[in-house]
């Protein structure tokens, strides 16, 4: 009676290079500038333990970086004229 031969060891895992991450957060980067800023990094995080270079990722990480900036921007002009057109008066209610 023969033995069967061992099963070869399997190879190593496939290291993650993020560049489909790196994609997702350009992506990300013009619909959700939060998601893709948080996703830019963990690609460009990956790129680098991989030793690869993630163009799209560095993209997607200052295109996220400057549309958040925009956004807050935006966001306190709105405050702001939101509150002057109340301490102005010119938001009338009728009860």
């Amino acid at each position: 009676m023969t033995t069967p031969a061992p099963a070869p060891a399997p190879g190593p895992a496939p290291v993650a290079d993020g560049k489909t991450l790196g994609i997702v957060g350009l992506v990300l980067a013009f619909v959700f500038p939060l998601a893709g800023l948080i996703v830019s990094i963990i690609a460009k995080n990956q790129s680098k333990a991989a030793g690869v270079e993630n163009t799209p990722a560095k993209i997607g990480l200052i295109l996220s970086i400057i549309f958040l900036i925009l956004g807050v921007i935006i966001a306190i002009i709105y405050g702001i004229a939101a509150a002057a057109l109340i301490g102005s008066g010119a938001v009338y209610t009728t009860y």
